[in-house]
């Protein structure tokens, strides 16, 4: 069997997709691709056999690329993706899928049209050893019925929206580009569908720097089981980079922490909570690639599926569309669109 043919379009994070379709004998990364001359300079020397170009347009036309990794600035995602899939190729692509609920259609009827391809995204916190135990510990019946879940993304870069690309973006969504981690984890863990979000959210943080949106948006959650949630997604934090998470079961309650996550398993102040040290983040950007390129080789399923892509975008448009409308959004069940 002759190796695929993989391409990266966008050398920041997507420098480290190459590393795995490189190392892969049953890939060979064919090209690579950045807008910048400078960035492909930089990290081209690491995959001599690759091709480099500036023009994506060329890469996503090529017949002979079978997979494409999409690495590039949140607004191109759509058109690329779909570009990708109506010339043929399987597509990972860097959260966010869109940014809008008409380009959230438009690449899932790309789908519906090619059920023979696989799009995966990098959605990495599924990864992290840290919560792999957890979902194991949760499937156990460690924490009981789960019924309240609480995430947030504290991003605590707020130069990253002041003056990097993405306070350029029009209608910049810290939910789409940051909280949909935090989104797709919480589906993840609960196992339940998300059926209704209201949300709100504000520009204190980043006032009178340019930057024209919400740095700030928090949601509550209502998942189909009954259990409810909040997630939030906080760009302007004064902290280090951090993804809090809290999950309220009828036996215990989980609580993540920078050096360990404590289980507590009683509500006496005498007993002393579980220290749950598995390593956190503990990820690479490519982790989930493997099984992506091992489902198109015709193994199981990738880790994160198409429909779970979907699943945790439509939570992530309905969010904002809570907060432009002012009022709670319900979700349509995607099981029977897919």
């Amino acid at each position: 069997m002759k190796p695929l043919r993989a391409a990266v379009i966008g050398l920041g994070v997507g420098a480290q997709h190459a590393e795995i379709y490189a190392r892969r004998p049953d890939c060979e990364l064919a090209a690579l691709c950045d807008i910048s001359a400078e960035k492909l300079a930089e990290v081209g020397p690491r995959f001599p056999k690759a091709s480099r170009t500036t023009d994506a347009a060329q890469v996503l036309a090529d017949p002979s690329i079978q997979i494409v990794s999409i690495a590039t600035y949140d607004d191109c995602h759509h058109g690329q993706v779909i570009v990708a899939l109506e010339n043929g190729k399987h597509v990972f692509v860097e959260k966010p899928l869109c940014l809008k609920r008409r380009e959230f259609n438009d690449i899932k009827s790309a789908l519906a049209r090619h059920p023979e391809l696989f799009l995966s995204s990098n959605l990495i916190l599924r990864k992290s050893p840290r919560f792999v135990e957890l979902r194991q510990l949760i499937r156990a019946g460690a924490l009981g019925e789960i019924y309240c879940v609480e995430g947030d993304y504290l991003y605590g870069r707020l130069e990253k929206i002041v003056s990097g690309w993405r306070g350029r973006i029009d209608d910049y969504s810290v939910m789409h580009g940051g909280g949909i981690h935090l989104i797709d984890l919480l589906l993840w863990l609960v196992g339940q569908p998300i059926v209704e979000v209201s949300a709100v959210g504000n520009a204190l943080a980043a006032r009178g720097s340019g930057f024209r949106y919400n740095d700030l948006v928090v949601s509550l959650l209502r998942f189909q089981s009954g259990a409810v949630g909040k997630v939030s997604a906080n760009f302007g934090c004064v902290r280090p980079h951090f993804h809090a998470l809290t999950i309220y079961g009828t036996k215990a309650t989980y609580v993540n922490g920078a050096e360990a996550a404590l289980l507590y398993t009683s509500r006496d102040p005498k007993v002393e909570p579980q220290r749950l040290t598995s390593a956190y983040p503990g990820t690479h950007k490519g982790d989930l690639i493997d099984s992506f390129v091992d489902a198109i080789q015709g193994g199981p399923p990738p880790e994160v599926t198409a429909r779970e892509v979907l699943q945790a975008m439509a939570v992530s448009l309905a969010i904002d569309e809570s907060v432009q409308q002012g009022g709670p959004v319900q979700l349509d069940d995607l099981k029977s669109t897919l």
